[in-house]
């Protein structure tokens, strides 16, 4: 319900925080003064919000990957349907794979920062999807920005968060940032049943989660819960201990939180 009311009624969080990142690297190359636009606002702000909560909004409020989600779900469905087997991505390709939201935030960078990023208007796949959400379909110039966009829709069928895990710039952007072990999920790791890895399964990256009391936290967890849903010792608990069996009202008060910030920013 959360991913419905973001993906519905605010989906511009995701392009407005990363037009933030490509105005700054433009104005950078440019040689001029970075001012605290709208966008840089909403960069910074989210950015804040991660550090806090972490990629609860990458979980639970991201256009892109709850429309991945959805495709994923269906893809999952007429697999079942017809009684044929998902096909999955190589685990070697996905060790490889998770290296490229980097290089396309490079990519992105370098172009913002040399001033052509302008020039390649009609390439980027968020703008084509944007345009559609929005129910614009003429999308005559965003050719190759379609092709893409068709492309990474395939993967989002054959892998859980294809987009999210492997070509999201802001991904990339998220995943660097320091996030404070309060409100991550954790494990009560000496509890666990010998031989169980259900929680690193059913994880859309495939990570490990932290023992309690440890600061390292993966930047590429999403928030999703699944961990929590599928352990079957209930081990698995956000960082306050005293949270533990309420994180479903903590999600909501976090989705509050976070929708209190969108409507301030005019989002």
């Amino acid at each position: 319900m959360i991913q419905l009311m973001y993906f519905v009624f605010i989906p511009s969080v995701y392009t407005a925080a990363f037009a933030g990142v490509k105005y700054i690297f433009t104005r950078i190359g440019a040689g001029e003064k970075v001012g605290m636009t709208s966008f840089v606002t909403v960069l910074l702000v989210i950015c804040l919000y991660t550090m806090v909560f972490g990629r609860f909004f990458c979980g639970f409020a991201c256009t892109f990957g709850t429309f991945g989600d959805a495709l994923r779900a269906l893809y999952i469905k007429v697999c079942k349907k017809r009684k044929k087997k998902p096909v999955k991505i190589p685990e070697k390709a996905v060790g490889i794979l998770c290296y490229m939201k980097y290089l396309v935030l490079l990519l992105i960078v370098l172009l913002c920062y040399s001033g052509v990023y302008e020039k390649a208007q009609g390439t980027s796949p968020w703008d084509v999807f944007s345009m559609i959400h929005a129910g614009n379909f003429r999308l005559g110039g965003y050719g190759i920005g379609l092709v893409v966009l068709i492309l990474l829709m395939a993967g989002m069928c054959v892998q859980e968060r294809f987009f999210c895990r492997f070509f999201c710039p802001m991904g990339a952007v998220f995943s660097l940032l320091p996030v404070l072990p309060f409100f991550a999920l954790h494990r009560t790791r000496k509890n666990c049943r010998k031989g169980c890895k259900a929680c690193a399964k059913i994880c859309p990256s495939q990570i490990g989660l932290p023992t309690d009391g440890s600061w390292e936290i993966s930047g590429d967890c999403f928030q999703c819960q699944k961990c929590i849903d599928i352990c079957p010792q209930k081990h698995i608990h956000c960082g306050i201990r005293k949270l533990k069996g309420n994180e479903f009202w903590f999600t909501i008060l976090r989705a509050l939180i976070l929708l209190g910030i969108c409507l301030r920013l005019g989002l």
